[in-house]
C-alpha cells in the first residue's frame, strides 16, 4: 500500500477521526474491518511459504488449456480467500515468461469466480454462528506455529491465525452494525433504479479501492444486510462495485512490471469493468435468474444474504461464459495497445520488482534475462570471427568457414560495455536481491545461474584475446595458418549452433545434454591435435616459431571462449525438472572421463 500515503492516507485518516467522534459504534467496526484485514495479511505470508516449486508446476501444466486456466483459478482463489493476492502472483509469474498471457488471464477469470466463496461461507455459515468461538482458538494455535523453526510449520500458523482474524473481523463488524442500527438508520440512505445501481455501485468499488479487497467489501455488505442497514437491491449494485474495485490491486502491482504484467492488469481491469457493465445492463435479467437458481436451491425467499451469493456468483459466471470465447481477440488488442516500453540495449529485459515477490517468478526471471544475454553473446561472437549468423544454420559448418573470408567492422568494447557487461552486473545485483526471498532448496539453482552469467563474461574476454589476430590471419597468405584459424573459427562456431538449436526448440532434455558432452569432448581433443599439428608443420617449414606461438596463445583464447560459451549452455538449457536433474548429474562426464575418451579417440585416429 505504497501509494496511500501521497493519495488516500490523509482523507482516510481524516474520515475515521471523524466516524469515531460521530459515533463509538463506527469503531467497533472500524476495528472489524482492520482485523478482517489483519487476517487477509496473514493468511497472504502463509500461502507465500507454500507457493515455491509446486505452485510453478501447477501453474505451467494446469494453465495449457482455457478450461483448465479458469478452474486453476477458482480453487486457488477459492482456498486463498484473495483474489487480489492471486492476481498479485499471476503478474509476477506472466512478467516472468512462466505462463502466457492468454494463460493468465483464464487464471483471472477463474479467480473472479473463486473470489464468491467467501461471500458463501459469511452469508450461510458466518451470521448463523458465534465465530468469536472458533476465531480464539485459531489465533491461539495460529500464534504457536509460527514461533516454529519449521518454515512449513511458520506458514501454517500464518494460515490458522489469518483465519483466526478473519472470524473475529466478520464478529466486530456484526456487532458494531447492530448497535449502529438503534441509532443511525442507514437505509434512509436507499436508491432505486440505475441512479441507485451506478451510485451504489461506485461507492463499493471506492471501498474495495481503499481497503484492497473485494472479500472484506464483501462481508461488510453481507453484514449490512443481514442486519436490514441497507437494501437488497443496494447491496448487489455494492457488489459490481467491488469486483471492479478489486483491479486496482493488480494494476498497482504491474507499475513495476514489464509489458506482460500490465497486460494482465489490463485484462483484469477491462474484464471486471466489463462484466460490471453487463451486469448493470442486465440486472433485471440477472435478478430474475437469481430467483430462479435460490428457489431451485432450496433459499428462503425472505434470506437476502444468501441471495446476495447467489447474484455475486452468478453475474461473474455469465461474465465469463460471454467474453471466453473472445480471450484470443482481448490477447491481440493488449498486445497492440501496450507495446513494451522501449528500453537500451544496456537496459534488462526480464528483471523487474514484480518477479522478486516469488522465488519461481525470481529465478525465471534471472533465467530469462540470462537467456538474452546470451543471444547478445552469440551475435557479438559471430561478428568477431568475421562470419555471418546464417552460418549457425550451416548443414557443413567446415565448408562455409573456409568460403567465409569476409572482415565484419565493429565496435567491440562498445558493444561488450552496453550489451553483456552491463546486464551481467545487473544479474549479479539482482541474483543478490534473492536472499531474502529464495529457498534452501532453490539456492543451488540460483548459484548455477550467477556461474553461467560469469562464465558468460569469461567467455567474451577469451573472444576479445581472440580477435585481432583472427581479423589478421584469416586472410593469411600462408594456407597452414589460415587453416589454424579457420579451425578455431570451427571450435567456438560449433558451441554457438549447438546452443542456438537447443534455445530454437526450447526442449531441454538429457539427449540434448549428450550432444552438449560430445562437443566437450572434442574441446578436450582439439589441444592435442593443434601440438601435433604445429610441430609437423614447423618441422616441414610451413610455419616458423614466432607464428606457431601466436597461433598456440590464440588457441588457448579459442579453447577457453569454447568451455566457457559451453558450460553456460549446460546451466541455460539444462531441465528444470528435479528428476532429471539427477539424471544429468549422473550422466554428465567428469574431466577424467572427458581425457580418456579424447585419449581413446586419438588412438583410433
Amino acid at each position: 500500500m505504497k501509494w496511500l500515503p501521497k493519495i488516500f492516507l490523509p482523507f482516510i485518516v481524516i474520515t475515521l477521526l471523524f466516524g469515531f467522534w460521530l459515533n463509538a459504534d463506527f469503531k467497533t467496526i472500524a476495528a472489524g474491518v482492520s482485523i478482517f484485514l489483519f487476517g487477509m495479511y496473514f493468511l497472504k505470508n502463509g500461502f507465500k511459504v507454500f507457493t515455491g516449486g509446486a505452485l510453478e508446476k501447477l501453474l505451467a501444466k494446469g494453465t495449457n488449456k482455457l478450461w483448465k486456466s479458469i478452474i486453476l483459478g477458482m480453487s486457488t482463489t477459492a482456498v486463498m480467500q484473495s483474489s487480489a493476492l492471486v492476481s498479485v502472483i499471476l503478474v509476477s509469474f506472466v512478467s516472468a515468461g512462466v505462463i502466457s498471457l492468454a494463460a493468465g488471464i483464464g487464471v483471472i477469470f477463474g479467480a473472479n469466480i473463486g473470489t464468491t466463496a467467501g461471500a458463501w461461507l459469511v452469508a450461510s455459515f458466518g451470521l448463523k454462528v458465534k465465530i468469536s468461538a472458533y476465531a480464539m482458538p485459531m489465533l491461539v494455535i495460529g500464534l504457536v506455529f509460527t514461533f516454529q523453526k519449521s518454515k512449513e510449520l511458520r506458514g501454517l500458523g500464518f494460515i490458522i491465525a489469518g483465519l483466526g482474524f478473519l472470524f473475529l473481523g466478520i464478529h466486530f463488524m456484526r456487532e458494531g452494525f447492530e448497535a449502529f442500527k438503534d441509532q443511525i438508520d442507514l437505509t434512509q440512505y436507499a436508491l432505486g433504479g440505475l441512479k441507485g445501481l451506478l451510485i451504489y455501485a461506485l461507492i463499493g468499488a471506492m471501498i474495495t479501492v481503499v481497503m484492497q479487497s473485494s472479500n472484506a467489501t464483501m462481508v461488510l455488505i453481507i453484514t449490512a444486510l443481514s442486519l436490514q442497514h441497507i437494501n437488497y437491491e443496494n447491496a448487489v449494485a455494492l457488489a459490481i462495485g467491488a469486483n471492479i474495485g478489486t483491479t486496482l490491486t493488480a494494476i498497482i502491482s504491474s507499475l513495476n512490471s514489464n509489458n506482460r504484467g500490465r497486460q494482465l492488469a489490463s485484462a483484469h481491469f477491462l474484464f471486471n469493468v466489463s462484466t460490471g457493465f453487463l451486469a448493470i445492463l442486465g440486472i433485471e435479467y440477472i435478478t430474475q435468474l437469481v430467483e430462479t437458481i435460490s428457489g431451485l436451491i432450496g433459499i428462503d425467499p425472505t434470506n437476502f444474504t444468501l441471495r446476495l451469493a447467489v447474484f455475486h456468483t452468478t453475474f461473474n459466471v455469465i461474465g465469463v461464459l460471454l467474453i471466453s470465447p473472445f480471450i484470443s481477440l482481448l490477447v491481440r488488442f493488449l498486445e497492440k495497445s501496450i507495446k513494451p516500453i522501449p528500453k537500451k540495449i544496456s537496459e534488462p529485459l526480464y528483471l523487474n520488482e514484480a518477479s522478486l515477490e516469488y522465488p519461481e517468478t525470481l529465478l525465471m526471471s534471472l533465467h530469462n534475462e540470462l537467456l538474452h544475454v546470451y543471444r547478445n553473446v552469440s551475435k557479438l561472437f559471430t561478428k568477431a570471427l568475421h562470419v555471418d549468423r546464417a552460418i549457425l544454420q550451416s548443414d557443413n559448418l567446415k565448408k562455409d568457414i573456409k568460403m567465409s573470408q569476409q572482415t565484419v567492422d565493429l565496435d567491440f568494447n562498445e558493444r561488450y560495455q552496453f550489451s553483456i557487461k552491463t546486464l551481467i552486473a545487473a544479474i549479479i545485483e539482482f541474483s543478490g536481491k534473492a536472499q531474502g526471498v529464495i529457498t534452501e532448496q532453490q539456492q543451488e539453482q540460483l548459484f548455477a545461474l550467477r556461474l553461467a552469467a560469469v562464465k558468460l563474461l569469461e567467455s567474451t574476454k577469451s573472444i576479445d584475446g581472440l580477435r585481432h589476430n583472427m581479423k589478421k590471419y584469416i586472410h593469411s597468405e600462408n594456407k597452414a595458418v589460415r587453416n589454424e584459424y579457420n579451425k578455431m573459427r570451427l571450435l567456438i562456431l560449433s558451441v554457438l549452433k549447438e546452443l542456438n538449436q537447443l534455445d530454437a526448440e526450447k526442449n531441454y532434455d538429457l539427449s540434448a545434454l549428450l550432444s552438449l558432452e560430445d562437443i566437450r569432448v572434442e574441446i578436450k581433443k582439439y589441444r592435442k591435435e593443434t601440438n601435433a599439428r604445429l610441430d609437423k608443420l614447423i618441422r616441414e617449414g610451413k610455419i616458423d616459431s614466432v607464428t606457431a606461438t601466436s597461433i598456440l596463445n590464440d588457441r588457448t583464447f579459442a579453447r577457453d571462449a569454447a568451455k566457457r560459451l559451453l558450460d553456460t549452455g549446460m546451466i541455460l538449457f539444462s531441465t528444470q525438472d528435479l528428476e532429471l536433474k539427477k539424471a544429468e548429474k549422473i550422466i554428465s562426464l567428469s574431466e577424467q572421463d572427458i581425457e580418456d575418451i579424447a585419449s581413446s579417440k586419438d588412438s583410433q585416429s
